[in-house]
């Protein structure tokens, strides 16, 4: 049985958004198998993409809709921020859910998105993210479950990394991180230049993310703060690497320069990823997201069709 997909785009981060809102149960728990993903997202052998993007019937009273985050390595992330914007111009514009504003269900709770829109058709969305998770316990991460991490040291040698993490060789400094969550777990490295960020999200991202302080993994920034307003971001992605955008990863590291004193926290601070900028708004009952997302394509594909390649380790 064939499915429909659309390829989208936020800033560079690629998904396909499926929508299974009224697919067979069958067909639903096929494309979103693990091993399909994988091969979905292939871009060599699939469509290509950071992730899939199944879109499900609400379980919040009120939502709307349900995204599930399911990365190119086929595990699954609790909130994507590129990804939402996505899901809600596909809702928006084709899903039969024409209104300014939506309500999407997702692995951090029920959010709410607010639709930058013509007659044609969204272009925009702003995104209240919810507050961000500070606290050890919350993002999680290892150690007193009370305590916050701001500003702390990461050992980085190697046997440091989790169970799992096989092939992490080489030694590394001790590295200072914040640690946020915003629904999923981000872990900040403030540098002294953008080409210093990208050297290290690629030298460390991995090691970072498998780090055993963080039980789930964890996104790893490095970032660079232009000014008291503006911030240059490269993010290792958990389960996908160096990714053009990250919109919960740019939310986070608002959040962690606001506490270090690097950038005001009164007005917006615009977070520049190698795929664009997006505005980040820190309030006292939350933080908003404001970026764009785009459509890019459409595809039609048989799952039972779709010929899954063993990962290469």
């Amino acid at each position: 049985m064939n499915v429909r997909f659309a390829k989208y785009q936020g800033l560079g981060n690629d998904f396909l958004v499926v929508d299974l809102r009224a697919a067979d149960a069958d067909l639903a728990a096929q494309v979103q198998d693990p091993a399909v993903v994988r091969a979905l997202c292939d871009r060599q052998f699939g469509v290509g993409g950071d992730g899939v993007l199944a879109v499900l019937p609400p379980t919040t009273p009120g939502a709307d809709a349900r995204m599930r985050v399911l990365n190119a390595d086929g595990s699954e992330a609790e909130m994507c921020g590129n990804g939402i914007r996505c899901v809600a111009i596909e809702l928006h514009d084709r899903g039969g859910l024409r209104k300014p504003r939506l309500i999407i269900d997702t692995g951090a709770g029920p959010l709410a998105c607010e639709l930058d829109a013509d007659p044609i058709g969204a272009h925009g969305v702003t995104v209240a993210m919810g507050k961000p998770r500070l606290l050890r316990g919350e993002i999680p991460m290892t150690g007193p479950a009370g305590e916050r991490c701001i500003e702390q040291p990461l050992d980085l040698a190697p046997g440091t990394e989790a169970a799992g993490d096989r092939g992490r060789t080489g030694s590394e400094p001790v590295r200072t991180i914040t640690a946020v969550s915003m629904g999923n777990p981000h872990a900040i490295t403030f540098v002294d230049s953008l080409a210093e960020a990208y050297e290290l999200a690629r030298r460390i991202g991995p090691r970072v993310e498998h780090h055993a302080a963080f039980p789930n993994r964890t996104n790893a920034e490095l970032a660079f703060v232009r000014d008291r307003h503006t911030i240059d971001l490269v993010v290792w992605e958990r389960g996908c690497g160096i990714t053009l955008a990250c919109g919960t990863g740019a939310c986070a590291t608002a959040v962690a320069a606001i506490l270090t004193g690097r950038v005001d926290g009164d007005a917006a601070v615009t977070v520049c990823l190698p795929g664009g900028a997006l505005s980040i708004t820190v309030r006292d009952d939350g933080v908003y997201m404001r970026g764009p997302a785009r459509r890019v394509f459409d595809g039609e594909l048989d799952p039972a069709q779709l010929a899954v390649r063993p990962r290469a380790d």
